[in-house]
């Protein structure tokens, strides 16, 4: 239970991860770089400062607090110490990525095991990409495991396969996704080939009975009916998928990398219409598949 792990966030009362009420612990750091992401603050797998420059007063706090001078402007880079956010009196500067012990993370999932039990919920491990951190992964899911919590492991699959199946046999349920069939597109918006991931995804179907697929719907990306008619053959040939969820694509991410100080990014694409979605569903249920467009 000492073993220690970098977490970003703890969501509690989710109802887009799993079945049920669920608290959702986000791991901070992932393999992939999706140009989609909605979750940028949990790429980088150390912790960051996030600055909210509506909440910033300029009372010059930070820049006092900064032991590196970095907020001063002087060239040495920020070492995302937390000093400046402790002395931020308006929250403008948060820091993004706790050390957490596994006996933390049981106690702020067991707060809410009243809901999980009349809500048939759990707890869902999410990123980021949990399987990032194998061994504090495999201890929180044996931890909940042993207090009765059905656990739920939400990933990319971009991860080796000992890692992914070791983690599989503790996990209720997994949430796998699914991004872009063909592989030379899936690097071109991830940063990674995607080989790797159908290799996982299919030996873990033969190994796991409960899989939900997700699969972000990006216009420009993803959002053609051959890809989905793609997804929807091999999601159908797997007797472990129990259902899919199309998720569409939201620019809430591209906020929160300008808060990290990243540049602003030229990918923008446009909202999908719910005809359009209903149409990318299609081949799903044609494959009698359960599809549900949302989380």
């Amino acid at each position: 239970m000492n073993a220690r792990g970098l977490i970003f966030d703890v969501q509690r009362f989710s109802v887009h991860d799993g079945p049920g009420l669920r608290t959702t612990v986000f791991f901070k750091g992932c393999p992939l770089r999706c140009a989609w992401c909605h979750n940028p603050e949990s790429q980088v797998a150390t912790p960051e400062v996030m600055w909210s420059e509506g909440r910033c007063i300029r009372c010059g706090a930070c820049r006092e607090a900064c032991p590196t001078g970095a907020i001063a402007g002087e060239g040495i880079p920020c070492a995302a110490c937390g000093s400046c956010a402790e002395a931020c009196p308006t929250g403008a500067r948060e820091m993004v990525g706790r050390e957490m012990t596994v006996a933390e993370v049981v106690g702020e999932v067991q707060r809410d095991r009243v809901f999980y039990e009349e809500s048939r919920g759990g707890v869902t491990f999410s990123g980021g990409e949990p399987l990032a951190q194998p061994d504090f992964l495999l201890a929180c899911l044996d931890a909940c495991r042993r207090e009765g919590l059905h656990t739920a492991l939400d990933t990319c699959g971009y991860a080796p396969a000992e890692v992914l199946l070791s983690a599989a046999r503790l996990s209720d349920l997994i949430l796998f996704d699914v991004k872009v069939m063909d592989s030379a597109l899936h690097e071109r918006f991830t940063g990674g080939p995607n080989e790797m991931i159908m290799e996982n995804l299919r030996a873990l179907s033969e190994v796991h009975p409960n899989l939900w697929l997700r699969i972000p719907v990006v216009a420009g990306v993803n959002d053609d009916v051959a890809n989905m008619a793609a997804v929807a053959a091999l999601a159908a040939a797997l007797p472990a998928v129990r259902r899919v969820n199309l998720l569409p694509y939201h620019d809430l991410g591209s906020e929160k990398a300008l808060r990290l100080g990243r540049p602003r990014s030229a990918f923008a694409p446009h909202a999908l219409s719910g005809d359009t979605l209903a149409r990318l569903a299609d081949p799903f249920e044609r494959a009698g598949l359960a599809v549900q467009i949302g989380g």
